[in-house]
């Protein structure tokens, strides 16, 4: 890969990043933020997805909806644990994929594809070509923490 390649993969991680990251701090600093709307919308799979939304379960999705997407973009921000937060991330974004979903249609403008279908292709990219090692801190964490611990280093970094 070119230097001018991997310049781009670390700005297309960075700004992937940021995007995550967004979107998950501000659901933080919601506190009347939930999903349960949401699931409770879904096209496909609604048996699913209500189960989600109830009473039981609804803690631990806001949860990983909140956390889980800010720690996916802090990870690709910095570049450390790409391969699993990237990994972790394509799953959540055909999560968030499938509600929308009324086939053929992914919500009101889009047809089959829509974004969070792009997203969790580039994050599936990311975790393949291991972007956290270009312009990132994941060859230094794998070094510096993970040294004795080879097989953590293969989904790490």
């Amino acid at each position: 890969m070119s230097d001018i390649e991997k310049k781009w993969l670390a700005f297309a991680r960075i700004a992937m990043g940021w995007l995550m990251f967004y979107a998950g701090i501000t659901k933080i600093m919601d506190p009347a933020w939930s999903a349960e709307g949401y699931a409770r919308s879904a096209k496909t799979l609604p048996g699913l997805y209500t189960f989600f939304a109830s009473a039981g379960q609804i803690d631990w999705v806001n949860f990983v909806n909140k956390w889980g997407v800010t720690l996916i973009g802090v990870s690709l921000i910095l570049g450390i644990g790409v391969r699993l937060s990237s990994s972790l991330g394509a799953v959540l974004m055909v999560f968030y994929y499938l509600p929308v979903l009324d086939f053929p249609y992914a919500g009101e403008h889009s047809y089959i594809v829509d974004e969070h279908i792009i997203y969790a292709l580039v994050m599936v990219y990311f975790a393949i070509v291991r972007a956290g090692r270009f312009f990132g801190l994941e060859e230094w964490f794998s070094q510096t923490f993970l040294k004795k611990l080879p097989r953590l280093q293969k989904y790490w970094g």
